[in-house]
């Protein structure tokens, strides 16, 4: 066994990226406090084809140092779209007929693992601020809201770990 050189690892440019067909499904960023889990976000996203990332509120945006030194360029190839307020973005979704997501603690909640999309669904998956999560004011708005379980002493994930473990499943789950 040996390590693949980056050269081996087939990958398309950003314009390639582009042109390629993306998994149905967009990311929003409610109040991303950190410019490196944004970053980060952008590099998942890029991973598993996503169509596009909403900043919303005071979520930064591209082009600056802090995202880019994570994202590694995913902010050239994944697009975006910066919204000052996240109910106008869910507006603009749900008419284009996507299934607004939250992924968040709350009552009603369903098990990541008990979720599966259903075929070609467009899916919207809002991911709150790192401290007081998704805005109160976005929850009446959403389709249906995942849990993601977990087992030990804190109750939250970094929101690029959340953002990588829900983008896995539905990728694993389609």
């Amino acid at each position: 066994m040996r390590k693949l050189k980056n050269e081996e690892l087939n990958r398309i440019s950003a314009d390639d990226y582009k042109k390629a067909e993306k998994m149905p499904l967009v990311i929003v960023l409610d109040n991303i406090r950190s410019l490196n889990n944004i970053g980060s976000v952008f590099r998942t996203a890029d991973a598993f084809r996503v169509e596009k990332i909403y900043l919303c509120g005071i979520t930064g945006k591209p082009p600056h140092r802090e995202i880019h030194k994570t994202a590694l360029g995913a902010t050239e190839s994944v697009g975006w779209e910066y919204q000052e307020k996240t109910n106008e973005a869910i507006v603009k979704l749900k008419n284009s007929k996507y299934k607004v997501v939250a992924i968040e603690q709350m009552e009603g909640s369903i098990n990541l693992s008990d979720y599966k999309p259903e075929p070609n669904e467009k899916l919207a998956l809002i991911f709150g601020n790192e401290i007081s999560g998704i805005s109160e004011d976005i929850i009446k708005d959403i389709d249906l809201c995942i849990e993601i379980p977990q087992f030990g002493t804190k109750h939250s994930f970094n929101i690029a770990v959340s953002a990588g473990i829900v983008l896995w499943h539905l990728f694993t789950n389609r």
